[in-house]
């Protein structure tokens, strides 16, 4: 099972990006799906979750601004960032919930993490 994380890059403030995270694998199930941040010298924060039957739940820094969605069938998530600010400069990484076929059990699997950067 792996995670591949997609998007990111250099963007001005008030500017948009998009993100998404691909599961593939030897998946039975994928259970909730989240993006976490990490900036520079900090520690990796949890940004947005959402379940499998489409309940999110977001950090107050980023409501109003990031939306979280997710394509069960691609076993997909993404992130739609909106109205940047330099303070979303961070590497981000996705996470998913997911019960491989190989050892029938539950595990929590991280992409390799893709850079964001904000200018100002």
């Amino acid at each position: 099972v792996q995670l591949q994380a997609s998007g990111g890059g250099l963007v001005q403030t008030g500017g948009s990006l998009s993100l998404s995270c691909a599961a593939s694998g030897n998946i039975v199930k994928v259970a909730d799906m989240s993006w976490y941040r990490q900036p520079p010298g900090k520690q990796r924060d949890l940004v947005a979750s959402i379940t499998n039957r489409g309940i999110t739940n977001l950090s107050d820094s980023v409501k109003g601004r990031f939306t979280i969605s997710r394509d069960n069938a691609e076993n997909t998530v993404y992130l739609q960032m909106n109205n940047l600010k330099p303070e979303d400069t961070a590497v981000y990484y996705c996470n998913a919930e997911i019960l491989d076929i190989d050892d029938y059990s539950w595990a929590h699997y991280w992409g390799q993490g893709t850079q964001v950067t904000v200018s100002s």
